[in-house]
């Protein structure tokens, strides 16, 4: 009869009080995750296993050694059902979670048999034939041995999971692996030699206070160490869901790992990755001989020795395809010690391609632009120059008739000299008239071939408030007066204030500005309000209509695309790059409030530049 002051019987005791512990700590936890309720079900299993134990001894003790059959059930509950909670342990731990159906109920089917087994053990004696305290008292029934085999099985590939994914995630020499291996290592040894009687004075008890011991080990893993915490969700599952390509190699360039992605990549760049050999030996392709060979094994040197990342772009061109990667080479150290060396390779050919599509519908926006800023500036041209010309044409004309009038008079008795004189001075005004309007059409020139130049190259240059006013009235000059606007200016800055940038881009995108706020007039009459203002370095122009207005569908898309209020009379073009005008060129910001039907207001801030000297 077992002695109730022996050592491992007492032991058994506080097993039972740490595992009702330790299934306490981990339920009361906030946030649980299936690793946390299947590692629930492994503790009060190990526990209905040792209770049982330990009131069968109580029982045979108080009952001359009598044993309680329903009490072997009972603690069969948590002998027969450990082994598969265990295998679930492993899978989930490795794989982070798992979905549960009806094909994982199968894997109890040997449990279920083995518990009824024990259940009528009194009657068959199939699992045991005689129950004693001590193993090597015990007789085993026939079916012991099945009971044992598919006990192993599950014990071995669930624990196999923890200690690879332990290995995986922390390394072998880790504190946590070391308690893992450990609280799994102690309690399945001493299973076996207490179930084989291997040893001749193991209490039958011994087996569950030894798992106690593992458990009281995964204690430590959990309070100290986190490990339910690590949740390593299955790593090399992450490794390969990576978007990137990895390759791991040692300081002998050695390749040690890789994962699926950067296996993709390499079979489309033709390069044969394999682990044990050189990454050097798989760079052996004709994208990498030569010159690209050498320099991608002293990258790789240098950044082993110097532990500084390293990163460049390489263009690879196959019988089949061209490929664009872009490689980053760094060190992985832990408390300064090397532990390897990771290529990050990531495959931006389709990057590539989009920023080639957008230079490309870049270009062509910037055309239509050109095209239409040339239509808008020959429309210009005709009508600033229709005036003068006609003016012109008008004052020849009158000329032509004074001189012949002058000529039919140098035979005529009747003129006198005063006659002379009033024909001259007339022919001297009219000549006179001309000068203004050939003043004006020296500056449409000068202006409009600013114009020219800047439909096919952007200058940048310095210029001041004053010449960007003046080219910007000029050329407005005509278009307001043919719909009866009249542009109110009111600078606030300095006319010396300096600009950095193209002048013909600037006066294009005020005059975009003003015509459109001419149009919100709808041909009526109007006043367009140009302010200038110096603001903390800026130069803020805002120029307000009081026309028609926007609406907020037009509203919210104007900038982001080209959008117009003019039907099929407009494009939206303009506007559109005149933001990409003042935030890529001159580095400013411009904004806009509108209301239908009280106008328009724009803002266009630009950083200014220091002023200089009056020298007009």
């Amino acid at each position: 009869m077992e002695n109730l002051f022996s050592i491992p019987f007492i032991i058994l005791h506080f097993s039972i009080l740490l595992i009702i512990v330790m299934i306490i700590i981990t339920f009361k936890r906030d946030k649980k995750t299936q690793l946390h309720y299947v590692f629930i079900l492994d503790m009060v299993a190990v526990l209905i296993w040792s209770l049982g134990q330990l009131l069968q001894v109580y029982y045979m003790y108080f009952n001359n050694g009598d044993v309680s059959y329903p009490l072997i059930t009972f603690y069969f509950i948590g002998v027969c059902f450990l082994p598969p909670f265990l295998l679930f342990t492993g899978i989930i731990y490795y794989k982070g979670s798992i979905k549960l159906n009806f094909k994982h109920s199968l894997v109890f089917i040997p449990s279920l048999v083995s518990l009824l087994m024990a259940a009528t053990t009194e009657q068959n004696k199939l699992l045991i034939v005689k129950y004693a305290a001590k193993s090597t008292d015990m007789q085993l029934g026939p079916y012991f041995t099945f009971h044992n085999i598919f006990t192993y099985a599950y014990i071995v590939i669930g624990l196999s999971y923890m200690v690879y994914t332990s290995l995986k995630t922390s390394g072998f020499f880790s504190k946590q692996s070391i308690m893992i291996i450990l609280g799994i290592a102690a309690p399945f040894s001493i299973n076996i030699l207490s179930s084989y009687r291997l040893i001749e004075y193991f209490p039958v008890y011994i087996t569950p206070v030894a798992f106690s011991a593992g458990v009281i080990l995964f204690l430590f893993a959990v309070l100290k160490y986190d490990f339910l915490n690590v949740m390593p969700v299955a790593l090399d599952h992450i490794f390969n869901q990576l978007s990137d390509g990895v390759i791991i190699v040692n300081h002998e360039l050695i390749v040690l790992d890789y994962n699926k992605t950067i296996k993709r990549i390499c079979d489309n760049a033709e390069i044969d990755i394999q682990r044990n050999r050189s990454i050097l030996e798989a760079m052996q392709t004709p994208f990498l001989a030569g010159k690209d060979q050498n320099n991608f094994s002293n990258a790789l040197n240098m950044v082993i020795k110097s532990d500084v990342p390293f990163t460049f772009e390489k263009t690879i061109e196959t019988s089949s395809s061209v490929s664009h990667l872009s490689f980053v080479i760094s060190n992985v150290t832990v408390n300064d010690k090397y532990y390897c060396t990771t290529i990050l390779v990531k495959d931006i050919t389709e990057i590539r391609n989009k920023m080639e599509e957008i230079k490309r519908n870049q270009e062509i926006l910037m055309e239509k632009e050109r095209l239409a800023s040339l239509g808008n500036l020959i429309g210009g041209i005709a009508h600033n120059l229709k005036t003068p010309i006609m003016t012109i044409s008008g004052v020849s004309d009158t000329l032509v008739s004074l001189g012949k009038e002058y000529l039919e008079s140098l035979n005529d008795p009747s003129v006198t000299k005063e006659d002379h004189v009033e024909i001259a001075n007339e022919i001297i005004e009219w000549a006179n008239k001309v000068s203004p309007y050939c003043a004006y059409m020296s500056e449409m020139i000068s202006a409009v071939k600013g114009q020219a130049v800047q439909l096919t190259t952007a200058s940048e240059g310095i210029f001041t408030l004053k010449e960007l006013m003046s080219r910007t009235r000029l050329l407005m000059k005509f278009e307001l007066k043919k719909f009866h606007c009249d542009l109110r200016e009111n600078i606030m800055a300095s006319p010396y204030s300096r600009i950095k940038g193209d002048i013909s881009s600037l006066v294009q995108v005020f005059n975009n500005i003003i015509t459109n706020a001419i149009q919100a007039y709808e041909g009526k009459s109007g006043i367009i309000d140009f302010e200038v203002v110096l603001e903390y370095g800026f130069l803020l122009f805002k120029i307000v209509d009081y026309g028609s207005g926007m609406d907020e569908k037009i509203k919210s898309r104007l900038f982001k695309e080209m959008v117009t209020t003019k039907g099929k009379d407009g494009t939206g073009l303009g506007m559109y790059m005149a933001y990409s005008t003042i935030r890529g060129h001159f580095n400013g910001d411009v904004s806009f409030t509108s209301e239908p039907g009280k106008g328009t207001a724009f803002q266009i801030r630009i950083p200014s530049y220091k002023e200089i000297k009056n020298e007009a």
